[in-house]
């Protein structure tokens, strides 16, 4: 009777990862909503706070490939662990920085670069994790819940760390940040597992499920598979993969266009069409609940159209029009004259971005089963540098052309990650 009780393990593992992902944007975006708290007791203004946050993404790219190399040698349940323990100490390094410092600048950014570099692992290892736990059918909607956390976490950080911030201070926001982190990063530890095989509470049918639907065989760790452990990451197949660069130059264009509503949109809520903050803070979680909306709906639909038409059209296909549509509205949205207007139809141009999510991720797995924690690795690079050069670069736009021009430019390039979607081939595997 054991054997044939139904378990879920799978799915609750990555409602935690969507909550690891939820925690992680949380931290990283907490200092564009202290921004103006921050500049102003340290005396800094918009570029100096620019690089600020680009110094996070900046170590974000950088430590991208040793994360994949991390997740794929040690596996998702220790990599992570340490991950959210590494950014909650960075974040409660920032809270500490006392008032009057010398050289304030240089200390924000050293942390926020430790805290991108921290960060690195999430989406490498919740990507190894999703390669040896999710049936290939599964990974569209897995792929877009994990994901789906970043627009709850966006959502609920302009609200909440508000509060936090006119009733306590800028400081009590990132208390608290760092002890939300610690606490869930504990609770990941405890539930979770590298591999299926490894967990006791993973039933049989549920184990049988999973291998049944794997497109490779993962990684093992138990003695009599001690050879598998070891098994080299696939690193010639990879470099040789020509769609590789046309993922990264996509991703590139997404995380270009995602960050100025990370970094930019709630002080052009504020500061251009004139929004007090507490309003402010409340337009600057529409595209965060829309990107949250639009993840786990992008998901699914990648998911019913592949299983139908194919991994083209449900990867690729899909991607590559919420690329384009998200386009339209950056230019609709920077041009409306009604603020509250503007706001809206911007949030739309950022939830149809989140549409093609999913996509960016399941497809490396399609591609690079066993080795996908370093194939991914490789292609979040590209969306944390179009992340970075977003943070300094959008603001230096408008200041000289204006801030329609910036989104233009954003528009420009969500065109381009469309047309490179065009020559990604999802339906041919690296193991194969």
């Amino acid at each position: 009777m054991s054997d044939e009780r139904r378990t879920r393990i799978r799915f609750f593992l990555a409602f935690w990862l969507f909550v690891i992902s939820g925690v992680a944007f949380l931290d990283r975006t907490n200092i564009t909503i202290a921004g103006l708290e921050i500049s102003r007791e340290y005396g800094l203004g918009d570029q100096r706070l620019g690089w600020i946050f680009s110094a996070f993404l900046i170590g974000y790219a950088v430590f991208q490939l040793p994360a994949g190399w991390l997740a794929a040698r040690f596996g998702p349940r220790k990599v992570l662990t340490l991950g959210v323990l590494w950014w909650g100490v960075a974040t409660a390094l920032t809270a500490l920085l006392p008032t009057g410092i010398s050289h304030a600048v240089l200390l924000l950014i050293t942390i926020r670069f430790a805290l991108g570099a921290g960060e690195a692992v999430v989406y490498p290892a919740a990507n190894q994790f999703v390669a040896r736990w999710v049936p290939l059918e599964e990974r569209g909607f897995i792929n877009g819940l994990i994901f789906a956390g970043v627009g709850a976490g966006s959502g609920l950080t302009p609200p909440l760390l508000t509060w936090f911030i006119t009733n306590q201070g800028w400081r009590a926001a990132f208390w608290f940040s760092a002890i939300v982190g610690v606490i869930v990063g504990a609770i990941w530890w405890y539930a979770a597992r590298d591999t299926p095989d490894e967990h006791p509470a993973v039933s049989q049918v549920e184990l049988r499920t999973i291998r049944d639907g794997l497109s490779y065989t993962p990684v093992q760790t138990s003695p009599q598979n001690a050879a598998d452990k070891d098994a080299p990451i696939s690193w010639r197949a990879i470099f040789h993969r020509r769609d590789l660069p046309a993922l990264m130059v996509g991703y590139f264009a997404f995380g270009y266009v995602a960050w100025i509503f990370f970094s930019w949109f709630f002080l052009y809520m504020v500061q251009v069409r004139g929004f007090d903050l507490k309003s402010s803070a409340r337009f600057a979680m529409l595209p965060f609940l829309l990107m949250t909306v639009c993840c786990l709906v992008g998901g699914a639909l990648s998911d019913r159209l592949t299983t139908r038409y194919g991994l083209r059209v449900g990867r690729c296909g899909l991607a590559a029009a919420a690329l384009a549509i998200a386009a339209v509205f950056l230019v609709l949205g920077s041009q409306t004259h009604s603020p509250q207007l503007a706001g809206l139809i911007l949030a739309g141009g950022g939830g149809t971005l989140y549409l093609s999510q999913s996509s960016f991720w399941s497809v490396s797995n399609d591609i690079a089963g066993r080795s996908s924690g370093v194939f991914s690795s490789m292609v979040n690079m590209g969306g944390q540098i179009g992340g970075a050069v977003t943070a300094s670069l959008t603001p230096w736009i408008a200041h000289h052309f204006g801030w329609t021009t910036s989104f233009a430019a954003a528009s420009a390039l969500s065109v381009i990650g469309a047309i490179c979607w065009l020559t990604v081939h999802p339906e041919r595997p690296l193991d194969a």
